[in-house]
């Protein structure tokens, strides 16, 4: 059986799912047909229902909860992971960031969302790729922007500064971890396929700890000329124990996410099984 998997071409997802995709598991007749795209173009991917497996931004969760359901393994949780806001120059600390145009990578995101509980009057807003965000700021198309995935780890270099965690802002309101990235599968499949499905996905990203730090061909060729330490710096901070197994916690962090998305949207309670059992 042949199945779409979307996922980032960001280490830490390619580091997931190299062993599922190149089989170099046993996949038990299981074959993935991987689909690579920024994440902001799987969430209206998912949002169209396009891939049987995907992975979201638990920004777009809400909206997905009729189609697709939350897989335990390959998700992106944690503590110190959040999106940053950032801005060219050090002395804005003191401007309101309410009145500032910011650059957010995609409505859908997490990103977004994390920004709109921390500025709820903030709304000039410039959606973008958020690989385009770092020069939007440079350039001065935008006041401020939140940046994601590695350019954590490079924005100073630029002369970037930090205004605000976006992440410390949430784990300090809410004392969960952050949601960044889930895992989902259409609720069209029968239950021993999704079971199935998330198994083999922990199994792929056991097989990558195991041969940890090595940083593979698959990883590389899809990291868009980042240096081996800077995929690791990004393997370490978005790969961890949540990956393997949402778990309790992880559940409870997602729960907190959708309620405070239901504050911010004045929307009803989503569907009550949004996660595949343990």
């Amino acid at each position: 059986m042949q199945l779409t998997l979307g996922f980032s071409p960001c280490p830490n997802d390619t580091f997931i799912f190299d062993a599922l995709v190149n089989k170099k598991i046993d996949t038990e007749g299981l074959t993935v047909q991987p689909v690579l795209e920024d994440v902001q173009t799987l969430n209206e991917w998912a949002l169209q229902g396009r891939l049987d497996v995907t992975k979201i931004s638990y920004g777009v969760l809400p909206l997905l909860l009729d189609k697709y359901i939350v897989l335990n393994a390959g998700g992106a949780l944690g503590k110190g992971v959040g999106p940053l806001l950032i801005t060219r120059h050090g002395n804005e600390h003191d401007k309101d960031v309410n009145n500032m145009t910011i650059a957010i990578p995609g409505e859908h995101t997490t990103a977004h969302m994390l920004f709109s509980l921390a500025y709820p009057q903030a709304t000039k807003k410039k959606f973008m790729v958020f690989s385009a965000i770092e020069d939007a700021v440079l350039n001065e198309e935008v006041e401020a922007g939140v940046i994601i995935h590695e350019n954590r780890f490079t924005y100073q270099q630029k002369g970037l500064h930090k205004l605000v965690d976006l992440g410390e802002y949430w784990e300090r309101q809410t004392g969960n971890p952050i949601p960044l990235g889930g895992i989902v599968m259409k609720k069209t499949f029968d239950s021993a396929l999704q079971q199935k499905v998330d198994a083999l996905i922990k199994r792929s990203l056991e097989y990558a700890f195991k041969n940890y730090p090595l940083i593979t061909d698959y990883v590389q060729q899809h990291s868009q000329e980042m240096s081996e330490t800077v995929m690791r710096q990004h393997i370490d901070l978005y790969v961890n124990n949540y990956s393997l197994q949402l778990g309790q916690e992880g559940k409870a962090a997602v729960h907190t996410f959708l309620d405070i998305y239901r504050q911010l949207k004045k929307v009803s309670a989503a569907a009550e099984n949004i996660f595949l059992e343990d």
